[in-house]
């Protein structure tokens, strides 16, 4: 798990197991599986609350590493409600969305996560994936 801080494009997007984790699904964390895009490896992630993750803002800020056209067009956020701006420009319904990179373990392919984590209701936690994207660094 690592951040990204070099311009990218984003080639594909690999398959998720599972995306949506409820309450005492996320404690200690959240497991799921993606598939890698190249060579079809079965690639485990694990998201442990207030620990794993990077704030989505550093990918769009000032376009370092991706657009915010870039992300709303490969569906990977959406504009935050007017309710929920301080949680920043983009997120992921709504709640605070966090990014990070990761590598396939057998090709090493490069793939980035994101996802939200937060009280949506009181009683009600959730930890939603958004995502993983498969990536290549611009040169």
């Amino acid at each position: 798990m690592y951040s990204i801080s070099k311009k990218i494009n984003i080639l594909e997007q690999a398959l998720v197991v599972k995306n949506h984790f409820i309450n005492d699904e996320i404690i200690p964390s959240a497991v799921t599986k993606f598939t890698c895009c190249k060579c079809s490896s079965e690639n485990t992630i694990e998201i442990k609350p207030y620990e794993s993750g990077f704030p989505i803002l550093q990918i769009y800020n000032e376009e370092k590493v991706l657009s915010k056209n870039e992300l709303l067009k490969n569906k990977m956020v959406t504009e935050t409600s007017n309710r929920m701006f301080h949680f920043g420009e983009l997120t992921f319904h709504d709640l605070p969305t966090l990014y990070f990179g990761t590598d396939c373990t057998s090709c090493h392919s490069k793939y980035i996560c994101i996802f939200n984590y937060g009280e949506k209701q009181p009683g009600l936690t959730l930890l939603e994936i958004s995502g993983v994207w498969k990536y290549e660094e611009v040169e």
